[in-house]
């Protein structure tokens, strides 16, 4: 089975802080994410809530991937996680199919 790469973008509430990530294992990170396994940004801001998510064939496209959403304007990011996901849903539970 070929790896699989992610970025994902990560809410604490509809339209509210946003994190974005990138991962090979995105049910172990979001896990990590929502039991605040590790201190920093998301478990400061009650980030737990996975909005969007992205699948990506190398570690390279992830991570530029990645750079390039951090910099985008939040109404790029709020436009791209409502066309995937309108009703700001946690997506966690996709993830476990």
């Amino acid at each position: 089975m070929a790896d699989r790469f992610y970025v994902y973008i990560l809410a604490n509430r509809p339209k509210g802080v946003l994190y974005v990530g990138a991962t090979s294992d995105l049910v172990r990170r979001v896990g990590e994410h929502k039991g605040k396994y590790v201190p920093g940004f998301t478990a400061k801001h009650f980030v737990t809530r996975l909005v969007y998510f992205e699948e990506h064939a190398s570690i390279l496209d992830a991570r530029a991937r990645e750079r390039s959403m951090k910099r985008w304007a939040r109404a790029w990011k709020f436009a791209i996680i409502e066309k995937q996901n309108p009703d700001w849903l946690d997506l966690t539970d996709q993830l476990m199919m």
